[in-house]
């Protein structure tokens, strides 16, 4: 779990293999505690969290991945904490603390910085590959020490706060349970404010019911194949649940038709600006500009 909190960062800085993501992080975290399922709903629930919060400028965000390593981890390991417990109570504490060791990875990163200036002077191209490898260190230590620390030592601690929280504080142990399993609403909410949702409301709209009307039937399709199974023991049908796969292809349906139905005049104006955008981001790049989030 250390050496995959440590990994995690990097990944996300560098590899790009999306194992760097809250789900990612509740997938690994699952597998390594044993129970998978409780992992990827902790995931997916960080996930949604953080659906509308973005980094700019390389500023630093809560670290939902970090956090969902830990609250799937005592989830798991402690008795009477339940993951929407974990996520009001360890996830979003830990996700917001984990800013304050972000800053210092990048802080810390600026030895190396300049180290590789000096190098760059003295032409030492050997010792500019070294130091910048060595920018790695410090950002894998900055959420792999937290880590080890709180699995190491915090178990004790977190197993007579369930216990708490399922005896004298039952209150509270309630309260974080809903505020848990509501805080993927938040995540919406945020979102849904930064998109032009006035502008499309009526896409809103319609994937809303649409998704609502599909769950019901699946949901209502599942519950009749079980009850007929259960009565009549040769019936061997499966009725799969709403893949949300299809929720995407009706979304992606949406997103063709509205630019199809734009003026033609339109369209160009859209086509040509993205030409911009790509040809401005070579220019940059030919005149040798930061082009990660730095930028």
């Amino acid at each position: 779990m250390v050496l995959y909190a440590g990994f995690e960062i990097l990944d996300e800085l560098q590899i790009y293999s999306s194992l760097n993501t809250p789900v990612g992080a509740g997938l690994v975290a699952g597998i390594i505690m044993g129970d998978m399922g409780k992992g990827l709903m902790i995931g997916a629930a960080m996930q949604l969290k953080v659906l509308g919060v973005g980094t700019f400028g390389g500023a630093s965000k809560i670290d939902a991945t970090t956090g969902t390593v830990l609250a799937t981890a005592f989830s798991v390991s402690v008795k009477g904490l339940g993951w929407q417990a974990a996520i009001s109570s360890i996830a979003v504490p830990v996700a917001a603390i984990m800013v304050e060791l972000d800053v210092l990875a990048r802080f810390t990163n600026t030895f190396f910085a300049h180290r590789i200036d000096h190098f760059i002077e003295t032409q030492n191209y050997k010792a500019i590959e070294r130091n910048f490898l060595y920018g790695a260190i410090p950002w894998a230590l900055s959420r792999a020490i937290p880590v080890f620390i709180a699995l190491a030592f915090g178990r004790g601690l977190v197993q007579k706060i369930a216990d708490a929280l399922n005896g004298d504080w039952m209150w509270l142990g309630t309260g974080l349970t809903v505020a848990g399993a509501a805080l993927p609403a938040v995540g919406f909410a945020i979102l849904l404010r930064y998109l032009p949702v006035k502008k499309h409301i009526a896409y809103l709209i319609l994937g809303f019911t649409i998704t609502t009307l599909f769950s019901v039937t699946f949901t209502n399709i599942q519950t009749l194949g079980a009850g007929v199974s259960a009565v009549n023991k040769g019936f061997s049908s499966v009725f799969n649940g709403l893949p949300m796969l299809a929720i995407a292809l009706i979304g992606l349906a949406f997103a063709i038709l509205h630019y199809k139905n734009l003026p033609l005049n339109q369209q160009k104006n859209s086509d040509e600006t993205a030409v911009k955008a790509e040809t401005a981001s070579t220019s940059l790049n030919n005149k040798g500009e930061i082009t990660d989030d730095e930028l």
